[in-house]
């Protein structure tokens, strides 16, 4: 089953799996020989079974405004991402570095906020921003660690070419897919692994607990109690949360299983009450405690956050770690990382126009036909426009809302992002793709070796989203 060079590779878009001419780049080698042998209608087949494999099992996400059907697959393509040991090596000295320095810049915003007062991050940013929580103010959570769980959205447009898309610091989902794709494969090619020298991914949710369990609260004492808290059956991500609390070994609890009882947040069991310790929380900060966020609230836990701030309790992630994902503080992202590691940013930014800034605006206005724009709070490929995809009607609407709002947008070129080979009806063909590696901070910052590859299925398309007709793909980084 064989890609002609001319239908993977177009003018400014560097294919992941072929190289100049007939050639082949070196991840792919052993893969490509493999594939090349393959009768398409077995590989057909094996989609299939996938699709099979995945319905079994419930890997379904919700479509919120879908009146068609709320419940969907989320398309898995079975032939790999594969990402070289010294690609891999490069991209996780950038997410550490990066990661460390978004930690430290959510110490700094909730207590001195030295990085303003230096003119590095403008206050206005803050000022009236909903993520940025006053009830945090002052507080440092256990460990001193505020993103104990982050997705770091990365694209690439070249050999050596990587960039930081946005970085996902409230609670960052996709994880049980990048296991559940994994484990699809093993079931549909065993012998590929082997083969290829594949890293696993198995140990995620063993890290996860591991790393929960290292940042316990104050008042712990013996061996710390975890606990997932799911907002319930009809969030997108709930069959994520159920996934990860039966692979750690934990209870999933919604907040109507919970109550604040002796100055702890204890879960009902059958045998009465167990105070939890660390609580991985699904929940948005809203609705996390009615005492203290949302008043309607009847997902989380009221009083929860007074023991919090007692030390009787662990939320991972913090409260106010959105602030992190705010897209026009992604903006300053590379002033962020030298400000507190003293070195410049591994990883680059994509460039970005702050819609506030009116010199910005103009030129956002005038090339809206050119540009991806985004809402500073936006997620899930909701609220965007790709402008290239536009119609002239959609980039006349959006440009009535940049205007009436321009500090609620930033805007960022239309990158040729990488392609890498998808399995369609009549062989193989090039589509887009960006990475989310997984981090897990506590007493050290772990990285799985690989990620969830995001794919857009359609051909042309640049939005990988899984709300936007995207798909995944397993994720393959090589030992050396």
């Amino acid at each position: 089953m064989k890609q002609s060079q001319s239908q993977a590779q177009g003018a400014a878009t560097f294919d992941e799996m072929l190289s100049g001419g007939d050639g082949v780049r070196p991840p792919y080698r052993r893969f490509r020989n493999w594939l090349d042998g393959q009768e398409p209608a077995r590989l057909l087949k094996k989609a299939r079974d996938a699709e099979a494999i995945f319905r079994r099992t419930g890997i379904t996400f919700n479509v919120y405004g879908d009146e068609q059907s709320n419940e969907r697959l989320i398309p898995f393509d079975m032939i790999p991402r594969i990402i070289a040991a010294g690609e891999w090596r490069r991209l996780t000295e950038g997410i550490e570095q990066r990661v460390v320095a978004l930690n430290a810049f959510l110490h700094d915003i909730y207590h001195r906020q030295e990085i303003v007062r230096a003119g590095r991050v403008p206050k206005h940013l803050l000022v009236n921003n909903d993520a940025l929580l006053p009830q945090m103010m002052g507080v440092t959570p256990p460990g001193g660690v505020y993103t104990h769980i982050v997705g770091i959205d990365i694209v690439r447009t070249g050999e050596n070419e990587f960039f930081v898309l946005e970085d996902n610091a409230r609670t960052p989902s996709g994880v049980s897919y990048m296991l559940e794709n994994r484990e699809t494969m093993l079931q549909m090619f065993p012998e590929l692994f082997s083969a290829n020298r594949v890293r696993p991914v198995k140990d995620y949710p063993a890290l996860l607990r591991q790393s929960l369990t290292a940042c316990p609260p104050e008042r712990c004492s013996g061996k710390p109690v975890v606990a997932v808290l799911t907002p319930g059956i009809h969030n997108s991500a709930y069959f994520e949360h159920a996934f990860l609390a039966d692979e750690m070994g934990v209870e999933l609890v919604e907040g109507s299983d919970l109550r604040v009882i002796d100055g702890r947040v204890q879960m009902r069991l059958t045998t009465g009450y167990q105070p939890i310790d660390v609580l991985y929380r699904r929940v948005d900060d809203a609705f996390l405690d009615p005492l203290t966020f949302n008043p309607e609230s009847m997902l989380g836990v009221p009083g929860i956050m007074d023991v919090y701030r007692s030390g009787g309790i662990t939320i991972a992630n913090a409260p106010g770690t959105g602030i992190a994902d705010d897209k026009a503080i992604y903006s300053y992202m590379p002033e962020i990382v030298e400000f507190y590691t003293g070195r410049r940013a591994l990883l680059e930014n994509v460039p970005t126009w702050r819609c506030s800034d009116a010199e910005s605006l103009s030129y956002v206005l005038d090339h809206l036909a050119e540009l991806v724009v985004k809402e500073v709070h936006g997620s899930g490929g909701y609220g965007m426009l790709v402008g290239p995809a536009a119609s002239k009607k959609e980039i006349e609407a959006f440009r009535d809302k940049l205007k009436a709002r321009p500090g609620n947008y930033i805007a960022q070129p239309t990158l040729a992002l990488s392609t890498v080979p998808v399995l369609v009806e009549n062989g193989i063909a090039p589509r887009h793709v960006d990475l989310r590696p997984f981090v897990l901070v506590s007493d050290k910052v772990r990285i799985v070796p690989g990620g969830l590859t995001r794919v857009a299925l359609k051909e042309g398309s640049l939005v990988v989203n899984s709300s936007q007709g995207g798909g995944t793909k397993d994720t393959w980084v090589l030992g050396d």
